[in-house]
């Protein structure tokens, strides 16, 4: 992988864990049914992210309500928050603050330790396969506290792994992690197998336009996750979202 995720994951293992925070069943949301209902509606479903890496600070507890804020007026299915605070400039309290609009909200960070996954209240979490983690073993522990994985992947030879998880939901991410360069075929040469196997599909990054994310949609996407598109103006996803 790129040394910038390795010094991310350096940088994780020293910081430690958080506390668990448990939360009621009852208070969990559904990605997929969100995302469903929305394209029944004619949008394309977007799960929105608050990255504020591509501002390159930090953001404030009320920066990150105004954008939860503004993804569910413009129609997001989802809301994936970055909590890496090292290099993302995340935080665990930004998951907390997003859940208040509503949405579904994913935790997006490099899970390497069972023990992340109870550190915050989110619907999902983000499992990356590319980390080597024991997928299968990762996928039930985040069931048994009550969060759904999305399982990203970025080969064939990854996607085959997930698919051998009972996981309902995988990320076809167009981000190669030993480059960081972007290539939206990668979705594209991927997506057939992962159609056929009935899973919920979604593509990450690279969608900047309404023809990017047509294509995504084109190829076998179920959802798209859009995050740097969108930070500088939120409202640019009801741009994004219509087929």
């Amino acid at each position: 992988m790129h040394p910038l995720i390795d010094e991310i994951l350096v940088a994780s293992r020293e910081r430690g864990f958080a506390a668990a925070a448990p939360w009621p069943k009852e208070e969990r949301r559904d990605l997929i049914a969100s995302a469903r209902a929305l394209k029944s509606m004619g949008l394309i479903p977007i799960i929105a992210e608050i990255k504020p890496k591509a501002l390159g600070r930090a953001l404030s507890p009320d920066e990150v309500a105004t954008y939860a804020a503004a993804y569910r007026q413009q129609r997001a299915c989802a809301i994936s928050v970055l909590t890496e605070p090292t290099n993302f400039k995340g935080s665990l309290h930004s998951a907390l603050i997003a859940r208040k609009a509503g949405l579904p909200v994913l935790r997006k960070d490099f899970i390497f330790d069972e023990r992340q996954l109870g550190e915050v209240q989110a619907d999902h979490v983000l499992l990356i396969a590319a980390l080597g983690i024991d997928l299968n073993r990762f996928v039930n522990a985040a069931r048994a506290i009550g969060m759904e994985p999305l399982v990203e992947v970025h080969n064939e030879n990854e996607l085959e792994a997930a698919l051998k998880t009972d996981a309902k939901i995988i990320g076809v991410n167009n981000r190669n992690l030993n480059t960081l360069e972007v290539d939206l075929g990668t979705f594209e040469r991927l997506a057939p197998r992962a159609k056929e196997a009935g899973v919920f599909l979604v593509a990450e990054s690279g969608v900047h336009s309404p023809e990017d994310a047509l294509r995504m949609m084109r190829a076998g996407a179920d959802a798209l996750l859009v995050g740097t598109e969108l930070m500088a103006r939120p409202e640019r996803l009801g741009e994004l979202n219509r087929f």
